[in-house]
């Protein structure tokens, strides 16, 4: 890892905090920058070193080496378009922007400024989701046909987006990065209780090429926390629960042969795939500190996220149809 470069963190809530002790684990937290008086004495208590700011624009005379946007998705095109434009390095926690006409100018920014700019779709640097993605390139469960993922809990209930925006760009990010194509057809439903006209609850269907399928189910009203990821393919299929204590890869000799025109089970053994267990944000915030400078960043670009806005704009207009 690149070592003595210095982010500064833009938006010290929830999520921002994260990246903020990360960052300092990894030596390269060099600033924050938040309205908040009380973050404030919270960041000068915690981390005395590291400098603070009020406002975006006094950061700027620090000269840090790349930004972090840890702020309301809804700013995001603002506090991303005055960093950009000032040519540092920039990651944007998802989702990137709440509408593909934002996210577009994101990107043609970073392309104009020649930047390096990314987004924070932080499954994408985790190792399980990185060692299924060998697996199935691999061939181990065959031709890939269908997966399903779950992503319930009961809150963070949030107020300016939905359970969809919230909780699906994750997921989204992980079925383009299995399935590397873009969906021909989408279908989404769900349902609002909390607050009237942002769903709780949404399932949505997405068909690709090859007659690959998937579904993403996604509620913060339920009972207990459940992340689950299961893949179908013609020779095998594969388990993971992000949820889980253990947070094992399963791999299941499962299958159906055609005997004639009757098709036959065959359940083979259950095997657990070793992978090594590291912290995914820890990951992230390394490949984007290691890759500040190179020509063009490649893995969770803002191409990509721009790709993602797209399929999740499209889904929430079928959704608010409905």
């Amino acid at each position: 890892m690149n070592k003595n470069k210095k982010i500064c963190v833009i938006g010290a809530g929830y999520w921002g905090a994260n990246h903020i002790r990360t960052l300092n684990e990894l030596k390269s937290l060099g600033g924050v920058v938040d309205y908040s008086k009380s973050i404030e004495l919270k960041i000068k208590d915690e981390y005395p070193k590291v400098d603070f700011f009020r406002n975006l624009e006094n950061s700027f005379n620090k000269n840090y080496d790349g930004y972090i946007v840890a702020t309301p998705p809804s700013t995001h095109l603002e506090v991303a378009s005055a960093i950009i434009k000032k040519g540092y390095p920039i990651l944007i926690e998802k989702p990137m922007a709440l509408n593909s006409n934002d996210a577009k100018k994101i990107v043609t920014l970073a392309n104009e400024y020649n930047v390096n700019a990314m987004v924070g779709h932080l499954l994408l640097f985790h190792p399980a989701i990185i060692k299924i993605k060998e697996l199935i390139d691999i061939g181990k469960i065959g031709k890939l046909q269908y997966i399903y993922s779950n992503r319930l809990n009961l809150g963070k209930i949030r107020t300016e987006e939905n359970v969809f925006w919230s909780f699906a760009p994750h997921d989204i990010a992980i079925l383009q990065y299995f399935i590397n194509s873009y969906p021909i057809d989408i279908s989404c439903s769900g349902a609002a209780y909390v607050q009237q006209e942002i769903h709780d609850t949404t399932i949505t269907t997405l068909s690709y090429e090859n007659n690959i399928k998937a579904h993403i189910y996604l509620s913060w009203l339920h009972p207990f926390k459940e992340h689950r990821l299961v893949i179908i393919g013609s020779d095998g299929m594969l388990s993971f629960e992000d949820s889980s204590i253990n947070k094992d890869i399963v791999f299941y000799d499962k299958k159906f042969i055609l005997n004639g025109q009757i098709p036959e089970k065959k359940d083979g053994i259950t095997e657990k795939i070793p992978y090594v267990k590291t912290e995914p944000l820890k990951e992230e915030l390394k490949y984007f500190i290691d890759n500040l400078n190179i020509n063009k960043i490649k893995k969770s670009d803002v191409e990509n996220g721009y790709e993602i806005i797209k399929i999740l704009e499209l889904a929430s207009k079928i959704l608010n149809e409905q």
